[in-house]
């Protein structure tokens, strides 16, 4: 899950209301919607309440009967919420985070990549057989021309790398390059934060490697020496 601090735009601003005291412009029931959607896993219930649940914590709100959020208790208890559900801050000695996402137009998935043995979050796209159609040139990207947009796969990916660290993208299987350029062009028009902790971005045939042996050539690239 993200910290707050990784919040930009609308996101950032609502997140701000509800922590002024009052809350002044008022807060609108759709933007907490939207920015728990942001922080939070976030399901809603049958009788249309939402429950959000963020690094181990839950919440359930009731939408209100106005578009505005109702009492000074429920703001306080939204507060309490988000403020205890915040991502830990990293000690001082922690070694920088590494991430690699291993993508296709199957599956992606998420390592940290110093961890040895670790277990990759998978994220698949919505419709895997009607992902979006190979673009010949990388510019059909920003001209909007792919179809569908592929925004429900990416955004999954985009939030698990919110915590921080460096990122490493293997792309994988045929016609992959094109597919790895797509993902890096959407999250510089989206999430130009995240994609400034790009560091590389490489080809590989997966077919005869392992996790352990996908984790084995990230480090072995975090280990090189960067310039600057």
């Amino acid at each position: 899950m993200i910290s707050s601090a990784a919040l930009t735009g609308s996101h950032r601003r609502t997140y701000q209301t509800i922590f002024q005291l009052p809350a002044s412009p008022p807060l609108l029931w759709p933007d907490v919607q939207a920015l728990l959607r942001q922080l939070c896993q976030v399901e809603e219930e049958p009788n249309g309440d939402l429950r959000a649940t963020r690094n181990g914590q839950s919440l359930t709100l009731h939408p209100p009967r106005t578009p505005e959020v109702g009492t000074a208790d429920e703001l306080t208890t939204l507060r309490h919420f988000l403020k205890g559900s915040e991502p830990a801050a990293p000690a001082a000695d922690e070694p920088a985070q590494h991430w690699l996402l291993v993508i296709n137009h199957h599956e992606a998935r998420i390592f940290r990549s110093e961890l040895r043995g670790a277990v990759p979050q998978q994220i698949l796209p919505h419709e895997p057989s009607d992902y979006f159609r190979h673009a010949r040139h990388s510019q059909d990207f920003s001209r909007g021309q792919e179809k569908p947009d592929p925004n429900s796969f990416f955004e999954p990916v985009a939030k698990e790398l919110q915590a921080g660290g460096q990122i490493l993208i293997f792309g994988s299987g045929p016609d992959t390059g094109g597919e790895t350029e797509q993902f890096i062009n959407w999250v510089k028009q989206h999430h130009p934060e995240l994609a400034a902790r790009i560091v590389g971005a490489e080809v590989i045939d997966e077919s005869h490697l392992t996790d352990a042996r996908l984790l084995a050539k990230a480090r072995a690239f975090y280990a090189r020496p960067r310039p600057g």
